[in-house]
C-alpha cells in the first residue's frame, strides 16, 4: 500500500517535470512567442536545471538540447526509482538492464511528446471554433502551425473546413499504436 502511494507520487512529480521540460523544448522548437504566460511559467519552473546544463550540453541548429537531455535524464531517474521501489534487482545483467531502461526512457519521451502535440492540436481546434480571438490562440497557432502546414499543402479545405488537424491526429495515433507501442513492449520485456 505504501509502495503504491510512493510510486504514484514519484511518477506524478517526475512525470509533470518531464512534461514541463518537453513543453519548454517544444515551445522553443516551434518558435512560439516568448512572452506568454506558459513560456514564463516553464522558464521559471525549469531554469534551475536548464541553465547549468547548457554549459555542458551545447545547442544544435538553434535548439536547446540541454532541455531535451534533462527531460531524458529525469525520465530515466523516474524509471530507476520506480524499479528500485518495486524491488527489482539488477544483478549480473546490470549493463543490459540499464541500456534497456535508458531506451525505455527515450521511448517514453517520444510518447509524451506525441501526447503534447496531440493536446496542442485539440486545443487549437477547439479554440478556433469557440474563441478564435482568445489570447491563447496565437500560442496554439504557433505550436501547431509547423505540423498542420505539412497537410495543409496537400489537402485543400473541404467546404471551408480545414481537415489538417484530423490528419495530424490520425498520424499521431498511428505512431503511438504501431512503432512506439511495439518498441515499448519489446524493451520492457528485457527488464
Amino acid at each position: 500500500m505504501l509502495t503504491n502511494a510512493l510510486i504514484f507520487l514519484i511518477s506524478t512529480v517526475f512525470g509533470l517535470f518531464v512534461v514541463a521540460l518537453l513543453l519548454r523544448f517544444y515551445l522553443q522548437w516551434a518558435r512560439a512567442p516568448y512572452r506568454n504566460p506558459l513560456s514564463v511559467f516553464l522558464q521559471a519552473l525549469t531554469d534551475f536545471m536548464v541553465r547549468p546544463a547548457r554549459r555542458v550540453v551545447p545547442g544544435l541548429w538553434g535548439l536547446d538540447l540541454s532541455t531535451l537531455a534533462l527531460a531524458w535524464l529525469v525520465q530515466l531517474a523516474e524509471l530507476v526509482l520506480v524499479l528500485q521501489i518495486k524491488g527489482y534487482g539488477f544483478g549480473p545483467a546490470a549493463g543490459q538492464a540499464f541500456a534497456a531502461i535508458a531506451l525505455l526512457a527515450l521511448i517514453m519521451l517520444v510518447r509524451i511528446g506525441l501526447y503534447i502535440v496531440m493536446a496542442a492540436v485539440i486545443v487549437q481546434v477547439v479554440l478556433s471554433w469557440v474563441g478564435p480571438y482568445s489570447p491563447l490562440m496565437p500560442l496554439a497557432n504557433s505550436l501547431t502551425r509547423p505540423l498542420l502546414r505539412v497537410f495543409q499543402r496537400r489537402v485543400p479545405p473541404i467546404g471551408n473546413v480545414d481537415l489538417s488537424p484530423l490528419f495530424v491526429l490520425v498520424v499521431i495515433q498511428l505512431l503511438l499504436m504501431l512503432p512506439v507501442a511495439w518498441l515499448e513492449a519489446n524493451v520492457s520485456q528485457l527488464l
